[in-house]
């Protein structure tokens, strides 16, 4: 098969935490001559992940440890030479036309920065980012796929096709946000300083819905830290009023719900949230060390 002239002008970015159940489907779905490079973050299955990669002919970048998806983003981007970036989540997969339909996009739209294909969960259902924390109610969105190409409010970050002259000019992902809301922000800081985010109708990603790591009470606990941290952090970065008090509202209320209390595992996962506000709103890092 002849590659895609419009694959060789993309380098896509994917982040691996024990991801391996997903990958193989992954980098099987991304067509001949696009760069795949791989970014793990400690994985127990070090040693299969490097064969898959080496099967797939995908870089594979390691991490010594846990640093956080938009860290990981950072890395397998760095040093690209392509002209636009796909960062991906392991558990989606692109359609043969993908590409070639965002990079046609990104032609037919110059002035905008990044784009969000048409995201389809296993189901078929879609999947539309409309709205997020860090940005008004106004501006949110109506549910479901747009009927056509049209600017948007707020990207998602399962499938993030952005220009990479304008993600290095605001400094990719903060370095900050270890994990959620990381893609929210950069979103809205490419639209603020480079140039509006676009829905593409025509180009398809398949997403497996948050199945990209295992399950776990850990994880399930490790990532409601996080949620607690970011939505402060980033919330405060993007002047949004009473970022502390609303997420200490919100998690408070889910902690006392019935369902939460009669169930150990949620209730240890609305604590690790509102232990991740509170950390958050006295100034504390966002580290893993610290969700533990």
């Amino acid at each position: 098969m002849t590659p895609s002239p419009a694959a060789a002008r993309v380098t896509i970015v994917t982040v691996s935490y024990n991801s391996l159940h997903v990958l193989p489907h992954m980098l099987g779905s991304v067509p001949e001559g696009a760069r795949v490079v791989v970014v793990d973050n400690a994985s127990d299955d070090s040693g299969a992940l490097a064969a898959l990669c080496a099967r797939h002919g995908a870089a594979l970048v390691r991490n010594p440890r846990n640093l956080g998806f938009g860290v990981a983003c950072n890395l397998g981007a760095k040093g690209a030479a392509t002209e636009f970036l796909l960062f991906l989540n392991p558990d989606a997969a692109l359609q043969p036309d993908t590409l070639d339909q965002l990079v046609a996009a990104a032609g037919r739209y110059p002035a905008a920065s990044a784009f969000n294909p048409r995201i389809a969960e296993n189901d078929g259902s879609p999947f539309f980012k409309r709205k997020s924390y860090l940005m008004p109610r106004s501006e949110w969105m109506q549910r479901g796929w747009p009927e056509a190409d049209r600017e948007v409010s707020v990207l998602s970050g399962a499938a993030f096709f952005v220009r990479r002259r304008d993600f290095e000019k605001v400094g990719g992902f903060d370095p900050a946000i270890f994990l959620f809301h990381e893609d929210d922000d950069l979103a809205l800081r490419l639209k603020a300083e480079c140039g509006p985010l676009m829905f593409i109708r025509d180009a398809l990603v398949q997403h497996g819905g948050g199945s990209s790591s295992a399950r776990s009470a850990e994880i399930a606990a490790l990532k409601a830290w996080h949620m607690g941290h970011s939505r402060v952090y980033a919330a405060r970065k993007h002047r949004q009023p009473w970022a502390r008090a609303r997420a200490l509202t919100q998690a408070t209320l889910q902690l006392v719900s019935p369902v939460v209390l009669f169930s150990r595992r949620k209730r240890a996962k609305q604590v690790a949230l509102l232990r991740g506000i509170v950390h958050a709103s006295l100034g504390g890092s966002s580290t893993p060390e610290q969700a533990t």
